[in-house]
């Protein structure tokens, strides 16, 4: 089957220039950042990129945009599951799925509510199947949004039991949890890739396969060093691991205009706007910028201690 999916993998976010339109140009320059820093796939067309408030049309192009300029260089997955019907969702995802992407990802909370059970889940996953290639690695992401479902046991041994799945975002914010997945998946094609930074270095640390949360958009190299090389320097894994928990607090401070923020910082690209995020970050949030300042610092220091090792 297929390209593998897996390491450290962002969230990606979309710019927006002031007038509400997609900043190509700064998305350009963001895949560039991403890859430059030690990214493994890119995941496009995600909660973090706003899908939600993405027409079709923009969700396809993104989708589309992301595989041209990457080129190859790494896999590129997507998603845009965001209908409410079977119609609608069969459309969408046949749409994406046309762009040329690596892995297409479907998102649970679309496969069954959270008063539905495992059989409606496997008959909407089945009937999806039926209209998507049958040659293309599929994902499964447990987006929060609108509410968050997360997959029972029974669910994740059938996904990977199937074959046709490649990829779990993990969105359970637990350590056990994560545990008990890769026992249930261990010598099957999926892999279970967290999304929770507080548990990032011990989920890999249990056979994780990388990390896959908003924190991918402030210092993906750290997350990829520590995945890499935190075995052999056991005590400055731990440090790391400390500040990147601590520096992922800022997560509920206006989320993903926050990380746009960080990016207008490092000069990626020229506007904040978001779609999601429609209030003043700054003003609701005080000393936001101080405290992505401390973040940058932060992560220069730790650069700069495994540059020297």
């Amino acid at each position: 089957m297929q390209t593998k999916i897996d390491g450290i993998i962002p969230v990606m976010i979309t710019p927006f220039t002031p007038d509400n339109k997609i900043d190509w140009k700064g998305y350009e320059a963001l895949i560039e950042w991403y890859i430059d820093n030690g990214s493994e796939a890119l995941f496009a067309v995600c909660q973090s990129s706003e899908m939600q408030h993405l027409s079709l049309d923009e969700r396809r192009d993104l989708a589309r945009f992301t595989v041209d300029r990457v080129a190859g260089r790494i896999p590129v997955v997507a998603s845009g599951h965001v209908s409410d019907t079977r119609g609608g969702q069969r459309e969408e995802l046949a749409v994406v799925a046309s762009t040329g992407i690596d892995g297409l990802v479907l998102v649970t909370n679309r496969l069954a509510s959270l008063e539905e059970g495992t059989e409606t889940f496997r008959a909407r996953v089945e009937d999806l199947l039926t209209a998507l290639p049958s040659d293309l690695p599929l994902g499964l992401y447990e987006c929060p949004a609108p509410f968050r479902r997360l997959l029972s046991d029974e669910e994740v041994a059938y996904c990977a039991g199937s074959g046709r799945f490649t990829f779990l975002k993990d969105v359970a914010c637990d350590l056990d949890i994560v545990k008990r997945r890769l026992e249930l998946t261990r010598g099957t094609p999926l892999g279970i890739n967290n999304a929770n930074a507080a548990i990032a270095w011990p989920a890999m640390q249990a056979g994780a396969s990388g990390f896959c949360g908003v924190m991918s958009n402030f210092h993906p190299d750290l997350y990829r060093w520590l995945q890499d090389h935190g075995a052999e320097h056991p005590e400055l894994a731990e440090e790391l691991a400390t500040f990147l928990v601590l520096a992922a607090m800022c997560e509920p401070m206006g989320y993903p205009k926050l990380a746009k923020r960080y990016h207008l910082r490092l000069g990626t690209f020229a506007c904040d706007h978001s779609r999601t995020i429609s209030f003043d970050i700054e003003e609701r949030y005080w000393a936001l910028d101080a405290i992505i300042d401390r973040i940058h610092q932060g992560s220069e220091t730790f650069r700069s201690r495994i540059a020297g090792l």
